[in-house]
């Protein structure tokens, strides 16, 4: 049964919930803050995300994300220099076999620094995704001995991957001085497309958290998923041309990520931003992020049985 929480608060007086027999008169009357009520009410088919909801448990999407940090790291020799190794180390490889020998454009920029500024928003939106995906059955014992709001669970394991991408930045940073490309002003621009694909990642993670519950095949899906979608996007070539075929231009805007990342080189990089394009993949952004939470929502009744 899906809860709606509404937690009033109430004073009790000390004399009305232990009756005195007469003595202390006139004192002033002593009150106590009881615990607050949790009321359950049957929920309906389709629900709203339930913000205030969140934002009380905000403390615990704090607690679970810091603990998904900690258990990914935890027994590692590099710690944490793995969220800067893991694009870096693809980097390198494609550098090597894209740049090198096949040559692909990357418009006058050295390539390694191309394709890293392509590679750190999608390793961003891959990691949210793959985390948030699995994170509900990861989770099965704290769902099925305490009632919180589910949509916490998914939430914080796309908070652990934005840590991975703050660290992450540091060695964009690195080649941008050591390639001497100055960061300018457009450079604030980047947060601004990280939270479009922050709330994409969040929209589609939700939507494979529900989905694996009920199907585990999904926990296969989703790296393949991820794979696919990244040579699907623009992120270690160049965005093909207006005079590409019909299909390829309506797969790639179809696909939010193709105007997010190529957004996100640009203001790193340097060059034309096609905001057109942006507010379109905001728009489909936006779009997968209630589907996936009215989803989400839909089932998570039925998380405790299933799982």
């Amino acid at each position: 049964m899906s809860t709606e929480i509404d937690c009033p608060r109430r004073l009790v007086s000390a004399a009305s919930a232990f009756p005195s027999d007469g003595e202390g008169k006139g004192e002033d009357a002593v009150t106590t803050s009881q615990p607050p009520i949790t009321l359950i009410r049957p929920a309906r088919a389709w629900q709203l995300i339930n913000f205030r909801e969140l934002w009380q448990a905000r403390e615990l999407i704090y607690i679970l994300a810091w603990r998904d940090v900690k258990l990914r790291y935890k027994q590692t020799l590099l710690g944490a220099a793995w969220a800067v190794l893991q694009p870096g180390l693809m980097m390198l490889v494609f550098t090597i076999f894209f740049g090198r020998l096949a040559h692909v454009s990357s418009g006058g920029v050295d390539y390694s620094v191309f394709v890293y500024a392509g590679l750190l928003p999608w390793t961003f939106f891959a990691t949210a995704i793959t985390s948030a995906g699995n994170s509900v059955i990861g989770s099965e014992r704290l769902i099925t001995k305490v009632y919180f709001p589910r949509l916490a669970v998914p939430l914080a394991s796309v908070g652990a991957a934005v840590v991975d991408c703050l660290i992450a930045c540091g060695l964009l940073l690195v080649l941008m001085l050591w390639h001497g490309i100055t960061p300018n002003v457009r450079l604030l621009l980047a947060p601004l497309f990280l939270s479009v694909m922050l709330l994409a990642a969040v929209g589609v993670g939700t939507l494979l958290a529900a989905l694996n519950v009920a199907y585990r095949d999904f926990r296969y899906v989703i790296p393949f998923l991820t794979q696919f979608w990244m040579f699907a996007t623009p992120t270690v070539y160049m965005q093909p041309d207006a005079d590409a075929s019909g299909v390829v231009q309506m797969c790639l805007a179809l696909n939010p990520m193709t105007s997010l990342v190529a957004a996100f080189r640009a203001a790193v990089l340097g060059g034309p931003i096609a905001w057109g394009e942006v507010a379109v993949a905001a728009e489909l952004s936006a779009l997968l992020f209630l589907a996936g939470c009215l989803y989400f929502r839909r089932v998570e009744d039925s998380f405790a049985d299933v799982i």
